[in-house]
């Protein structure tokens, strides 16, 4: 079985539902821990119903970012996990790191990539005035949402949507496409090829 760690920085409820698809059977891998940069996130709570191992490295307690990716590398590492997945995670992740764990590593992002990148993506699709966004899950590269797709769920934008309500509907997706991308690595059925990612038969 998979040892798989999350990286969250807020409310974590993708992060719940990886919690909820383990315990229910449908993802077969061992949550090893939460890694944090923030003492406040409610994904905290949610760790601890778990009884997941929790690691808050707060930003605040460093003297700049080199310090502060050191200390969470080591925590990563504590971790001794299979698989990193960034679900809310709202720092960019030093170059140092992301080759730590090349291959080995997750993100879910809000939108169709590589469409709409970086922050407020919900929003950015609004003011572009597509007719569909959602989120894709991918691996982690050097670049900002650039790494291969795994994943990609569509969701439509309707009319009088803001970025909040948008929002609330591919977050929905979001708790679909995250455990199923999860359950496909842990089950060695991913496949990179450049920059496709090729799904395995069972």
């Amino acid at each position: 079985m998979k040892r798989i760690a999350v990286l969250a920085s807020g409310r974590g409820s993708n992060f719940q539902a990886i919690i909820d698809r383990i315990e229910d059977g449908n993802l077969p891998a061992q949550c090893a821990g939460l890694v944090t940069d923030n003492p406040q996130a409610y994904a905290i709570t949610r760790a601890k119903r778990a009884e997941i191992p929790v690691f808050v490295v707060d930003y605040s307690r460093y003297a700049d970012k080199g310090e502060y990716e050191a200390a969470l590398l080591e925590a990563m590492d504590q971790c001794n996990a299979d698989l990193f997945i960034l679900a809310g995670y709202m720092r960019i992740l030093g170059r140092g790191i992301v080759s730590h764990f090349k291959g080995r590593m997750i993100n879910i992002h809000p939108a169709l990539l590589p469409s709409f990148a970086g922050l407020h993506a919900q929003r950015q699709a609004i003011d572009y005035g597509v007719k569909y966004s959602g989120c894709t899950v991918h691996f982690v590269d050097e670049g900002m949402d650039t790494g291969p797709i795994i994943i990609q769920r569509p969701v439509p934008v309707c009319d009088g949507d803001d970025g909040d309500s948008l929002a609330a509907r591919i977050l929905i997706e979001e708790h679909i496409a995250l455990p199923e991308a999860v359950k496909l690595f842990c089950e060695e059925r991913l496949m990179v090829c450049g920059r496709t990612v090729r799904i395995l038969p069972p």
